[in-house]
């Protein structure tokens, strides 16, 4: 048994889906699994496991970061899940993005000290399975959905004290940060698990200014992603 994941080999199944929020893994779990259980509560800590459409899935909250989403991922990864999945929301950081949008993550840049530290500072580009990925595309297409799929970066600080650090990522294409994919891809690709990103744009972090989505947009365009998210780590 895990230090912080509280569970068996087994009360875990092999697809699992990670938001940061403790609470929206419980609003997943209740809101569109069957049979769910809880399998953990360590540290606050929800972690749930019951089926979509038949299918064995758990969801799993990670909390805020890339150090504390790292143990969840190593612990899940002892624990013998195979496929992870995080939904999460970002800071989008093209002109074109409107809040509410689908991203599909192709790679992460590592802008956090916790994936550096797995590398041992060696030059890594954190990058997403290509069958999660391709999966979350088709699985959009026939839900008529229509994500943007490319490079997003993992920052250790939400409120960022380099002010420009924002533009010179959009400059680059970046587009959007958050603050777990890094280390989850990097993790996965160390543990031989497949791991994917899932993000919906909650907040506008660039041209000057920071504008965030009304909780009931978000709470539709969560709702939106979890479905295009269980369809993918399940198929």
């Amino acid at each position: 048994m895990p230090i912080h994941l509280r569970a068996e080999p087994g009360d875990y199944a092999e697809a699992c889906l990670v938001p940061g929020d403790p609470l929206r893994a419980k609003y997943l779990a209740d809101t569109y699994l069957d049979e769910a259980q809880q399998v953990n509560s360590e540290r606050g800590m929800l972690g749930y496991t019951g089926k979509f459409n038949g299918k064995p899935v758990s969801v799993q909250s990670t909390g805020m970061g890339c150090p504390s989403a790292a143990i969840v991922f190593e612990e899940l990864a002892q624990l013998g899940v195979k496929r992870i999945l995080r939904v999460g929301t970002c800071g989008g950081l093209q002109p074109d993005l409107a809040m509410g949008d689908l991203i599909i993550a192709l790679s992460a840049v590592p802008a956090d000290g916790t994936a550096r530290h797995y590398t041992g500072g060696d030059p890594h580009a954190p990058t997403a399975d290509w069958e999660l990925v391709h999966g979350a595309v088709h699985s959009a297409k026939e839900l008529g959905k229509k994500p943007r799929v490319g490079p997003i970066a993992s920052s250790d600080t939400f409120y960022d004290p380099d002010e420009g650090r924002h533009q010179r990522w959009s400059d680059r294409g970046i587009l959007a940060v958050e603050m777990e994919a890094a280390v989850l891809f990097t993790i996965a690709a160390l543990r031989k698990i497949s791991a994917g990103c899932l993000l919906t744009v909650s907040d506008i972090v660039i041209d000057g200014e920071f504008v965030r989505i009304t909780d009931d947009h978000l709470r539709q365009a969560v709702d939106e992603m979890a479905e295009l998210a269980l369809h993918t780590v399940t198929s």
